[in-house]
């Protein structure tokens, strides 16, 4: 059999056993033959290394090798997938580079897939196609250099300047300019070179993303450069900041994504209203002061998630109460969870923005009990209508991030809601149905991230869940309010209207304005709680209630 080995890395064109042609393509290989061998049939081969190991790549690749074979261009896949495969794992985010002609042939395959193809930017010859799964995402671009290795040289961390011909299977066919391969195995970050960072600041939020979603660790002199280049995220569009800002809540570990982004500079420049809390002290029974705290916060409610999601990991024993109590809601709350809010988020992403900003107004409303001085260690330290002056800072700061009208009003009422179910466990009665209608009317579906954030909020502030009589009214009262919600929503949460402004104005002979909305809202309340059941009572009510 002939020996193909010097043939590593190109195309052959075979005729039997022997080689009548070879190229970079399998579209120049063919041509070779044509012109060898005219009369001869052959089948073209792209030549691996020996020895190499099959990469998990997704399935895709086999519907797109024959495609890209008759390409006169080499294509390669690069960047996360080629990562991820390395890792053993299947990255359905497809990048593809080649010389010329991205758009051009980003289109061609999404006709022979029968799926569109899109242009995300006409100017750098950019193209998408996405497949019908709606995770399937296949990216074409162009060099961004004279060549393969100058594109991959500019990228940032070594871990993604690994490139895989589009032909290839296994991992002896890598092409790897930075050493990539050996920080994976390290399980390092490292940027490329000295402008890896500044010529996309952005890039300083990736590494961290990366980090922390691979359980990396960042190379020294990668975690300076992060330091360095976070000032110039100021020239950074404020939507790409943002889109990573999201990801690094999505992590498994979004309290040690904002520890490490106050570590490297990085909270300053994202987000200066949570940076202004260090140092911020509190009284008992918090042990921390406000961003310590509201790290700690996102810490448990990872915890808590986990204890309502049921994904079998091993959780602290302490947590075992709100497994116990509140696991037949648990349906509900992911559902909740994983709603899609307009501008690409969910509804998961929402209550951790809320947790991130729950105690966000404390820095302005601090204020210490006259037997102490203002930095005094003696005096009660209070924070007065915190909750309110958090709720419009997270609306100003996510507006300036370009949240979605819906992400931050949701945001919003639950930093405004956050104290609500400490003030309701309080009473250490049973809810009335009365106060559970007007915490949703103020807060709306939001209540049900309030309740679970609340828990994350107290196991913070104790370090655990602290005296087992006010752990235990708290979670009752979380309890009453989720049951409520999820199985008696129209009886006391929303219950239909007996009557409608219309009936108002006709059988009491008012006249249309404020006082109609007035009277619906007590006519509504007094059927949460269980005062009214009929249509005559309802108008009876509004007849002795009317100015």
């Amino acid at each position: 059999m002939t020996d193909l080995q010097p043939y590593v890395g190109r195309w052959v064109a075979l005729v039997g056993e022997e080689v009548a042609g070879i190229g970079t393509t399998a579209v120049a290989a063919a041509h070779a033959a044509r012109r060898s061998r005219p009369r001869d049939r052959f089948t073209l081969q792209f030549v691996e290394p020996p020895g190499g190991r099959p990469l998990p790549l997704p399935a895709i690749m086999e519907q797109l090798r024959p495609l890209f074979a008759e390409e006169s261009q080499p294509i390669y896949l690069v960047g996360g997938v080629v990562r991820d495969a390395l890792l053993g794992q299947v990255n359905h985010d497809l990048d593809f580079v080649q010389p010329t002609g991205a758009v051009k042939l980003s289109f061609r395959v999404a006709d022979v897939l029968g799926v569109p193809a899109y242009v995300l930017d006409k100017e750098r010859d950019t193209g998408r196609v996405i497949l019908p799964d709606g995770r399937t995402y296949l990216d074409f671009s162009c060099f961004r250099g004279a060549d393969l290795e100058a594109d991959l040289v500019g990228r940032d961390f070594t871990i993604n300047a690994i490139a895989l011909p589009a032909a290839a299977q296994t991992d002896a066919s890598l092409i790897d300019p930075t050493n990539g391969r050996a920080d994976l195995q390290a399980r390092v970050i490292r940027h490329i070179h000295d402008h890896s960072l500044l010529d996309d600041p952005v890039r300083t939020l990736r590494g961290l993303r990366l980090a922390l979603r691979l359980g990396f660790t960042l190379a020294p002199e990668t975690a300076v450069a992060i330091t360095a280049a976070a000032p110039h995220l100021t020239v950074v569009s404020t939507e790409r900041i943002r889109d990573e800002l999201l990801k690094l809540l999505q992590t498994n570990r979004p309290d040690e994504a904002i520890y490490q982004m106050g570590e490297l500079g990085l909270l300053t420049a994202v987000l200066p209203e949570i940076a202004a809390a260090a140092g911020v002290t509190q009284s008992p029974p918090h042990h921390e002061d406000v961003l310590a705290h509201t790290i700690s916060v996102l810490r448990w409610l990872v915890l808590v998630e986990r204890a309502l999601g049921g994904d079998g990991e091993p959780l602290p024993v302490t947590l075992g109460d709100i497994s116990n109590r509140l696991a037949v809601y648990a349906p509900g709350l992911q559902a909740h969870w994983q709603r899609a809010v307009d501008g690409g988020v969910d509804g998961r992403t929402l209550l951790r923005l809320g947790a991130l900003y729950h105690d966000v107004g404390k820095p302005e409303t601090r204020t210490v009990d006259a037997d102490g001085e203002p930095e005094a260690a003696s005096g009660r330290i209070r924070f007065f209508d915190h909750d309110q002056h958090g709720a419009a800072i997270a609306a100003r700061q996510l507006h300036r991030l370009t949240l979605s009208n819906e992400a931050v009003s949701h945001v919003r009422r639950i930093v405004a809601g956050h104290m609500r179910p400490f003030l309701l466990a309080q009473s250490g009665r049973t809810l009335s149905r009365r106060a559970v209608y007007r915490y949703f009317r103020a807060v709306g579906s939001a209540g049900l991230d309030i309740t679970i954030l609340s828990l994350a909020d107290h196991l913070a502030a104790h370090n655990g869940p602290g005296a087992a009589a006010e752990w235990e009214q708290l979670l009752s009262v979380v309890a009453q309010l989720l049951d409520h919600y999820f199985t008696r929503y129209e009886e006391t949460v929303a219950p239909p209207p007996l009557v409608n402004g219309r009936d108002l104005i006709t059988e009491l002979s008012l006249t249309p304005g404020p006082e109609i909305g007035r009277l619906l809202r007590l006519i509504q309340e007094a059927q949460a709680a269980g005062e009214l059941h009929t249509r005559e009572e309802a108008l009876a009510l509004a007849q002795r209630a009317r100015s």
